[in-house]
């Protein structure tokens, strides 16, 4: 299983990134757990002959930031909910100033048998660029294509991104959120 070298441009087609979030605080009873989901992205995967030979460069455009799911709380989580939670989101990532979010390889490599490794590099969001380890395999899919997917998990406020909160901080979303992939790549 190996993906076909070259260059690969990707996109939402192609597989989903998202963004899972907490609650904490006295009131996190009331607020929801998120899944938000990059509806807006773009991918250019560089496969050589070797993982150390490859790269990956991803750009997420803030706006397209959009809110799929929302578990716990005291009541569901409406249409309207999704729209202030997309509409605060935007705001707190500052969409204007920052209008994406990018990441750079700089180093890929094997870390294990099955198709396991890790991708090295900067993660740049409201301009402040920071170096992330990311976890990811390698694995078979149908149709012959080669199935990559990977999570980390990303302190907010290492970016300077101070977690949204409610009622006087009572509700406060947790400072640790998941990122996480599910991407088809075309093989051999």
């Amino acid at each position: 299983m190996a993906v076909r070298e070259g260059t690969h441009e990707l996109g939402p087609d192609d597989g989903r990134l998202l963004v899972r979030t907490g609650r904490s605080g006295l009131g996190r009873r009331a607020g929801h757990d998120l899944t938000i989901e990059a509806a807006r992205w773009t991918a250019a995967v560089t496969a050589g002959a070797t993982p150390a030979e490859s790269s990956v460069e991803v750009t997420v455009e803030v706006e397209g930031l959009e809110v799929r799911e929302g578990t716990g709380g005291v009541k569901p989580l409406t249409d309207q909910d999704r729209a202030e939670i997309g509409k605060n989101l935007r705001t707190v990532l500052d969409a204007r100033r920052y209008p994406v979010i990018t990441f750079r390889s700089d180093r890929i490599e094997e870390t294990g048998g099955e198709g396991r490794g890790a991708v090295e590099g900067d993660l740049t969001i409201m301009g402040r660029t920071k170096p992330v380890r990311i976890d990811a395999i390698l694995a078979g899919a149908e149709g012959g294509d080669v199935r990559l997917r990977g999570e980390v998990v990303l302190r907010q406020s290492r970016w300077g991104i101070k977690p949204y909160s409610a009622f006087f901080g009572a509700l406060r979303l947790a400072d640790d959120v998941e990122v996480a992939f599910d991407l088809r790549l075309p093989s051999r």
